[in-house]
């Protein structure tokens, strides 16, 4: 399911006009985003929650110049279930 997907379902839900449904959408991304642009979690009960991990340092190797690489210790965005969702998802239908 897309962006444009998720905006016409709900505008058809809800009987929003798709602009504002699209705004708020958007709006909501971008909180998200910035949120964890900053190193803040974000929690949605029932959901999951958007967390900002850490990876430590560590040596790689480029193969095609058989050299060491070091990656500096960095951080990503990572998303966890709930688990009331990941159990309706293991139930549902397919």
């Amino acid at each position: 399911m897309t962006k444009a997907e998720i905006i016409t379902e709900i505008s058809s839900k809800t009987g929003i006009e798709k602009v504002d449904v699209q705004e708020a959408v958007e709006a909501f991304f971008k909180v998200v985003k910035n949120s964890m642009i900053n190193g803040e979690n974000v929690y949605i009960r029932g959901f999951g929650s958007f967390v900002v991990k850490k990876r430590a340092e560590k040596t790689a190797r480029n193969i095609s110049r058989n050299t060491a690489i070091i990656i500096p210790e960095h951080f990503v965005p990572s998303f966890k279930p709930a688990k009331v969702f990941v159990e309706k998802v293991k139930t549902g239908n397919k």
